[in-house]
């Protein structure tokens, strides 16, 4: 590995990749020094070589993203035979992590970040039936079905669903019909522990006379049932009670926890887009272009924005606590399920899943829960036209990118990328320079060929990783916690000023986030070195001493 290398390019090699394997890169680490032993050779790797088993590589500054203890740091050895990975415990007592596997297993590799991204196409960054395969889908009871590729069930979502292995492709018809907008309830996360599950959907379509449905009723039982951990299921209803309720007027409605056995339905009391929107306008007009400052927190105060924060943190948290900590499955919605279902699902994965925390897998979370399950990008930002005062406009994908941003705020060492990196997204969701925000749903843009016609926003970013990354990521001295749970409380949350008074000198000094975060990377890059020699040095010392203790013979 290139010495000068930055943190992106480390993160690059970070994995184990096909076109790492260079035998001249064999050097005095793990498993590269040979001495006396039983075939004449000794060997420092803490494995037992096979006959005839010969190292290809080594590479001693690795990080190895764990689904159960997040990434880990340690040094990697590459047979004939074998990939072998082992941590370097940070802490006394604390076991290392160990990854042994015969190469003959591996049917794929990839690589995260760094300089093997240059060039290379975002619009690939999402592959449904591989983040399926990563959440452990198919399973017993859990499948992948293709039955919306022509998007004929349902025009706003995905071509690729995950749903209960018990319901057959017809049951799936008949059930969609009871859902507004015919979107039924299918599987965002699945915990790899307890098999607890977040799925999705709309409200049933229930009236005001309150109609039943006995296939919807026979498959919320079956996403209940696909957890053996709980014999309940939980139901998350975005919206205020009162709302839910006006919604049977319309056709409507929610589930009755009569009707639907083994069920308790929770309403999290967040507004429509209407009150986001004038919740937003209230924002705009208190930051700029001039402020009082004997005004200033009352203004704030009185735009309300905060306090609908807090309300999709706080509902998130609760949905964490559910799956988490209670083992129970959670099926979120609202009216139609892309706007704040959208919300609350990817925030509740990214405060679950550590993946999601990373440059990709935040990607990832953004192509999956919100662009191929159709929030309406097109209708909520105006994108090409010029009627501002369009009703359907309103600040839901914002929202959720500023919870993302006071989450980081409370857990500064959990996430791979800045706060630069939000407000880039931020930027180009609303200037129309990349295809990635353009349309409604999946289907409108795969009729506009936007995979061709135009680049990805993730292309953009990953061309240019290290401006984007956290210095603090990962911490040496307390790791990546598996599973936040942020403070979602009046307290805790805070105005964006990096964000929403950039533009005001007055209220925001100007930031030179970027050439400060290449300074620390620089920095961190050199103290990777610095402790790698020092542990390597250690393992050496500690490894000739037992080598010395094993070669003596005893006098007589």
């Amino acid at each position: 590995m290139d010495p000068s290398a930055s943190l992106a390019d480390k993160l690059a090699s970070k994995t184990a990749s096909s076109n790492s394997l260079d035998s001249s890169s064999k050097s005095s680490s793990l498993g590269s020094k040979h001495g006396g032993g039983e075939n004449g050779i000794l060997r420092d790797t803490p494995f037992g070589y096979l006959e005839g088993e010969e190292d290809q590589d080594q590479k001693n500054d690795v990080t190895y993203v764990c689904p159960y203890r997040g990434p880990v740091f340690g040094a990697l050895t590459i047979t004939n035979y074998r990939l072998y990975f082992r941590s370097l415990p940070l802490r006394d007592q604390e076991p290392p992590v160990v990854v042994d596997v015969p190469l003959g297993v591996i049917a794929r590799v990839e690589k995260i970040g760094g300089a093997t991204s240059r060039g290379w196409d975002g619009w690939a960054v999402y592959e449904p039936l591989a983040e399926l395969r990563r959440l452990g889908v198919p399973n017993d009871m859990w499948r992948a079905t293709k039955l919306n590729e022509s998007y004929a069930i349902c025009d706003s979502y995905p071509a690729v669903w995950a749903v209960p292995k018990a319901a057959s492709d017809d049951f799936l018809r008949r059930v969609a019909q009871f859902r507004s907008r015919c979107r039924l309830p299918v599987l965002s996360w699945m915990n790899p522990r307890t098999q607890a599950t977040i799925t999705r959907c709309s409200q049933p379509l229930v009236g005001v006379s309150g109609k039943r449905n006995s296939d919807d009723e026979a498959y919320l039982s079956f996403i209940m049932e696909a957890n053996a951990q709980s014999d309940k299921l939980t139901i998350m209803d975005a919206r205020p009670s009162a709302n839910a309720i006006a919604n049977k007027a319309k056709g409507g409605g929610y589930e009755s926890e009569d009707a639907y056995k083994n069920v308790e339905i929770n309403f999290l009391d967040i507004h429509n887009i209407h009150v986001m929107r004038e919740s937003l306008r209230k924002v705009k007009e208190a930051c700029f272009p001039t402020t009082d400052d004997s005004k200033w927190q009352t203004a704030i105060d009185n735009t309300l924005w905060l306090k609908h924060i807090r309300c999709i943190l706080a509902g998130a948290v609760r949905i964490v606590d559910k799956v988490e900590t209670m083992s129970t499955s959670v099926v979120v919605h609202c009216s139609d399920g892309w706007d704040r279902t959208a919300q609350l699902t990817a925030l509740s994965m990214l405060l679950l899943d550590p993946h999601y925390r990373t440059v990709r897998g935040f990607e990832v979370l953004i192509e999956k829960e919100w662009l191929s399950f159709g929030h309406k990008f097109q209708q909520r930002i105006g994108h090409g036209d010029n009627k501002h005062s369009d009703a359907d406009r309103s600040p839901v994908f914002l929202q959720f990118i500023d919870s993302v941003w006071q989450v980081s705020q409370q857990f500064n060492n959990a996430f791979e990328f800045n706060e630069h990196f939000l407000i880039t997204i931020v930027d180009h969701l609303y200037s129309c320079r990349f295809g990635t925000f353009l349309c409604n749903t999946e289907a409108e843009r795969v009729a506009e060929d936007l995979k061709h016609k135009t680049t990805s926003l993730w292309t953009h970013i990953n061309s240019s990783l290290d401006q984007y990354l956290n210095p603090l990521f990962p911490s040496f001295t307390h790791g990546a916690e598996l599973v936040l749970r942020p403070i979602a409380s009046v307290r805790s949350v805070r105005l964006w000023k990096g964000l929403y008074c950039r533009w005001n000198p007055g209220l925001c000094a100007p930031q030179h986030g970027c050439q400060r975060t290449r300074e620390l990377l620089s920095k961190q890059d050199q103290l990777f070195k610095l402790v790698n020699e020092l542990r390597l040095k250690s393992n050496n010392r500690s490894n000739s001493m037992q080598t010395t203790t094993r070669l003596a013979s005893p006098m007589h």
